[in-house]
């Protein structure tokens, strides 16, 4: 499942060729993706000007001329790619080929900027939605989404606040959408890492009996924000669909400290210790016991 760099990557290419450009033509070449279409989807989008894109947790939104926004997530396997008339360029050096099979691109828009984002999904779990933007607050997929990891209200108090009370591990914290937004299991392990916290460790204790932040929450919350920013620098982690939208590779893979990396020696420096992984809550976990108390 992509996860906040890969999507925050995915809105940077998007931005050139859909801000501020007009969705000439919009296609919906089936009924259904993990939901049904709207009835209405195509006509409330056709012939609108995108006043911006934003992101919120791992959702991209396009706000509308007309009021409405674009809601759309990339499931399990969903893409964009931008197409060009001058779309010849030499292709970097993390380049996905652009296969030839057409079958799973499944939404077109047909921009007034010259080109062409075609959406495209094997496993149909992506999703998109119009919604009007004063219904934004009500709207069930959005409305208990926590603060954003890169915003400037998340800080150590703030997670300290939210942590106070629960007896859950800080990794199933960490994971809780109400916790904290757009945050997966690969960022997690590897904030939790930079911050020689342990992953079983009780989320409260990021909290004085006061609810004031402790050493632990500052030390993640920066561990948190690093991760995050390199990600998004590194293009996100390209672990099986993900793929910017030049068809470009996201290479923060190869900077992983511990995700996926079971029984190597830790990198963290002087630790001697050696990379494990264990299943937790349904997910596998990758951790440095010597160095995450």
């Amino acid at each position: 499942m992509p996860e906040l760099p890969e999507v925050e990557t995915v809105r940077r290419g998007l931005q050139p060729v859909m801000e501020g450009a007009k969705i000439l033509v919009a296609e919906a070449r089936r009924p259904d993706l993990r939901f049904p279409f709207q009835p209405d989807f195509v006509a409330r989008l056709q012939g609108q000007i995108v006043t911006g894109l934003g992101r919120r947790a791992k959702y991209l939104m396009a706000d509308l001329a007309s009021g409405d926004v674009l809601l759309m997530h990339l499931g399990m396997s969903g893409s964009f790619r931008v197409i060009k008339p001058d779309n010849d360029a030499q292709p970097g050096e993390f380049h996905y080929p652009k296969g030839k099979d057409s079958t799973h691109d499944h939404v077109l828009f047909r921009m007034s900027s010259g080109a062409d984002i075609v959406f495209n999904d094997p496993r149909r779990f992506g999703y998109m939605k119009v919604i009007a933007r004063n219904a934004l607050e009500d709207e069930p997929l959005l409305r208990d989404l926590g603060p954003e990891p890169l915003g400037n209200a998340f800080d150590a108090a703030m997670l300290a606040r939210s942590c106070q009370d629960k007896t859950t591990s800080l990794k199933a914290a960490l994971l809780d959408q109400r916790v904290v937004a757009g945050l997966g299991n690969i960022y997690v392990c590897e904030a939790l890492h930079r911050s020689h916290l342990s992953p079983r460790r009780i989320a409260a204790t990021l909290s004085t009996r006061k609810g004031e932040p402790t050493d632990h929450a500052k030390r993640l919350v920066s561990a948190i924000h690093t991760v995050l920013n390199d990600a998004i620098k590194a293009g996100g982690s390209s672990l099986r669909d993900h793929r910017q939208t030049s068809g470009e590779l996201g290479y923060f893979q190869h900077s992983f400290k511990v995700y996926d990396r079971e029984g190597e020696a830790c990198k963290t420096p002087g630790c001697g210790g050696t990379v494990k992984r264990f299943t937790q809550n349904g997910r596998s976990t990758f951790w440095c016991p010597k160095c995450q108390k």
